[in-house]
């Protein structure tokens, strides 16, 4: 499996449990990635796990306050 396909995998496997394990991994990946044109390709995952990570952190967040 390439390393865009792991990124890939990771994104849609993430779950609030595994996502900073997940992120960690990823940014691992994408650093070793031989050209800025998969970087790019693998860019979109990469947010996407980003975005994941803050919106389940603001919602413990919120969890707690309640």
């Amino acid at each position: 499996m390439s390393p865009f396909e792991k990124i890939k995998h990771l994104y849609y496997n993430a779950t609030r449990t595994t996502i900073q394990r997940d992120l960690k991994r990823a940014i691992t990946l994408m650093k070793n990635m031989p050209s800025d044109a998969e970087r790019e390709r693998a860019a979109v995952y990469m947010d996407g796990l980003s975005q994941m990570r803050s919106e389940w952190a603001h919602a413990k967040k919120q969890g707690a306050q309640d």
